[in-house]
């Protein structure tokens, strides 16, 4: 039995999706099992991460949990009690902003999950952490710029991001969670090419059929903005991962066909599947 923690967000809702297409045996974790929505065959229990009274029926014959977390939620009384449940195998998506070997890391997004890691390496379980940093679905924030007109506004558009597919990354994960050969390894996935933001509203306007620009913002404004509504940490932290990439093409590896045995999906592909998300 595979229990997938995070099931019904992005990347956990697409890797149950991949493991039950596979024929695997899953199980759900959500508060509110009526509305989770996934799959026939899919086992939903009702838990909170934050109530370990509820941990019991979730782990009940689970052999690998695939943890997929909001940022800042502590699971580590979740992880410890995995692991005393017998768990033997814990895959984790993490972040690609975590920098290894430093005692503490640059900003609290990477702390944060370098934190998550620490806690699942440090109960013996083997385990695997998927990172990554700037995922296609991320687009989707545009979306309520564009309900406007043709201009998304926005900081650094020479920022480079090698955008990875959800489905990708939930390939990679039901095969890290079914197969062997994987404990113990750090996977910093990337998708197939580098695009600045203007290329990628170029992209995802040929896909819409529309003719789309990207207009700077100063990021200052930006920073301030947000912060009025989220952790203002947080929102220093992504702009700079964000400024950090600015003319500099982002890394790619083929960790995604290594593993799953096909090529990464395109960001192209990704705004052609994605065009009914923008109407």
């Amino acid at each position: 039995m595979i229990l997938v923690i995070g099931a019904t967000a992005h990347f956990g809702r697409q890797t149950v999706e991949a493991l039950v297409g596979a024929g695997e045996q899953v199980r759900a974790l959500t508060r509110d099992p009526a509305s989770a929505g996934l799959p026939e065959g899919v086992e939903v229990v009702r838990g909170d991460l934050e109530k370990p009274e509820t941990f019991g029926a979730a782990l009940a014959d689970v052999t690998s949990v695939f943890l997929v977390l909001p940022y800042g939620l502590d699971a580590t009384a979740f992880i410890e009690a995995a692991a005393k449940a017998g768990v033997e195998r814990i895959v984790f998506l993490s972040s690609g902003a975590i920098v290894d070997g430093l005692d503490t890391q640059r900003d609290v997004i990477a702390e944060y999950h370098a934190g998550v890691e620490k806690a699942i390496t440090a109960t013996g379980v083997d385990s695997t952490m998927i990172r990554i940093l700037f995922p296609a679905i991320n687009s989707l924030a545009f979306g309520m710029q564009l309900k406007g007109g043709d201009v998304v506004r926005g900081a650094y558009a020479g920022a480079a991001y090698s955008m990875i597919h959800e489905r990708d990354v939930a390939d990679v994960a039901a095969r890290v969670l079914t197969t062997g050969g994987h404990a113990g390894r750090v996977y910093e996935l990337t998708g197939p090419q580098s695009l600045t933001q203007v290329e990628q509203i170029q992209v995802l306007g040929e896909a819409l059929g529309r003719p789309l620009r990207f207009e700077e913002v100063d990021d200052k404004v930006l920073r301030e903005q947000m912060g009025r509504f989220m952790d203002p940490a947080f929102v220093n932290a992504l702009f700079d991962l964000m400024g950090a990439t600015v003319g500099r093409p982002a890394p790619l590896n083929s960790l995604v066909k290594e593993i799953t045995g096909h090529e990464p999906r395109t960001y192209a592909q990704w705004a052609s599947e994605h065009v009914a998300d923008f109407a």
